[in-house]
This record gives C-alpha cells, structure tokens and sequence, in this order.
C-alpha cells in the first residue's frame, strides 16, 4: 500500500493553485500550503475546514520560507511517512506594463516572486529530499516564458528564468531521484481571464486550437500524473499546456 504523500504549494489559496491543492488532497495527501493571505481570511479559513495545512509565508522573503518549511518539517517528522514528496511552486505575480514604464518596483516584485521564490523555495526542499529516495518538484511556468509577450516583460523574464531553473535542478539532482519539471500554461479560466475585454478574449481564441480557454484542472491533473510514480522517466521538461496557442 502506497504512503500518503506529503506535498507543498506556494500560491495554493486561489485560482489554478487552489485547484492543483484540492485535487492532491482529493488524492490523499497530506497537503500544506504557502501563500500571503491572512490565516482568518474566509479562503484559509475553508483551506484549513478541509484539515489541509496552512502557512501564511511571503515567498519573496528568504527568512519566511526558512521559517515555513521549518514548521512544516516539524509536522512531516511527526508522520508515518516522514519524507517530502512534493513541492509544486505556483505562487506568481504580474505587474505589467510597456517597458519605457516599467518602474524598478515592478521588476523587483515580480523576480521576487515568481523567480527568487521559486529558486528558495526548491533549495530548501532540496535539503531534505536528497536524503530520500524519490521525490518531485514541479514548477509553474507560462507560455510567455517561451514566447514572451508585449507589456510582461519582466514577468516574462521571471518565467523563462523559471524553466532555466528547472533545467538546473534537474540535471544537479537527478543522481538524487530529484525529478523536476515545469509547466507552461497558456490562458486558463481564473479571475484574470473572466476580467479580460471581450475583443482581447476573442483574439487570443483566434490564436488557440482548440478554440477554448484550459481550465485550472488541465494543470492539476497533469501535476497527479508527474507526481505519481507513472511519470518516473520524466525529469528537465517544460510540458505545455496551451490548447495549441500560435
């Protein structure tokens, strides 16, 4: 009988993060979630309703996520299954805008999160799971990352730096069973998309294949399958997950 899995995820309150959170929990792990809002917000609050752990950590901030990933390896020690199996960094920003308009705020912030996040919060996984046999971290790209975009400049820095180090970690830990991808997706059904004009949204469906927008679950369900022990061989890629977006 296989071990309930302990797995972390930044950015797991709302949107693709919160479905990537519901559908590992759904599966049976134990699940413990980093993001920046209040622990007596109504969204934590619903978080820890359905017994899924909750840490109230500002990832662009190194000594946070020192401190979170400390209180949750004291809890992991505290299990039967005493490893962590997962870290699946989603937390991410936008603060767009043409680059003669960018301010230096604008670029600090989103590197912070999205790319020196990302980079901290892998090296302090690390630490404990290269002592284990097997374990995974998947980072959350984007299409832009490949692509690059008018008016994401510095995010879409921040998420080709993600898929670089991705390709890193990956090739400096492989000897270690450290199996670590990133995933790219293209425009997907949040907040951020129902906000968009309708002309934008009808010319980025032009662009799309399949004519539609992803929905949060195309994400979660492909972090299920790198993540289960059928995706094994799978280390150093960036999966899109697009719709077929030219």
């Amino acid at each position: 009988m296989s071990h309930v899995k302990n797995s972390i995820v930044t950015g797991g309150v709302s949107g693709i993060g919160l479905e990537i959170v519901n559908s590992l929990k759904t599966r049976g792990d134990n699940v413990f979630v980093f993001d920046i809002f209040d622990a007596d917000s109504d969204q934590v609050k619903n978080l820890i309703n359905k017994k899924i752990n909750y840490f109230q950590v500002d990832i662009s901030n190194i000594s946070l996520i020192e401190n979170g990933f400390k209180s949750v390896f004291k809890i992991i020690d505290s299990c039967e299954n005493k490893n962590l199996d997962l870290l699946v960094n989603n937390a991410g920003i936008t603060r767009d805008g043409l680059v003669i308009r960018l301010k230096e705020s604008d670029w600090d912030t989103v590197l912070n999160i999205n790319l020196k996040g990302s980079f901290f919060c892998a090296q302090q996984a690390i630490k404990k799971m290269i002592k284990q046999n097997q374990s995974y971290i998947i980072n959350i790209s984007s299409i832009v990352g490949i692509t690059g975009n008018i008016g994401q400049a510095n995010y879409a820095a921040s998420k080709a730096g993600v898929i670089a180090l991705t390709k890193s970690i990956a090739a400096e830990y492989g000897s270690r069973n450290i199996l670590v991808n990133a995933i790219a997706p293209g425009f997907i059904e949040t907040g951020l998309t129902e906000k968009l004009p309708q002309d934008v949204k009808s010319n980025i469906l032009h662009r799309i294949s399949l004519k539609r927008f992803g929905k949060t679950c195309d994400i979660a369900n492909l972090i299920l399958f790198l993540s289960s022990g059928d995706a094994d061989y799978i280390t150093g890629q960036v999966i899109g997950v697009d719709g077929g977006l030219f």
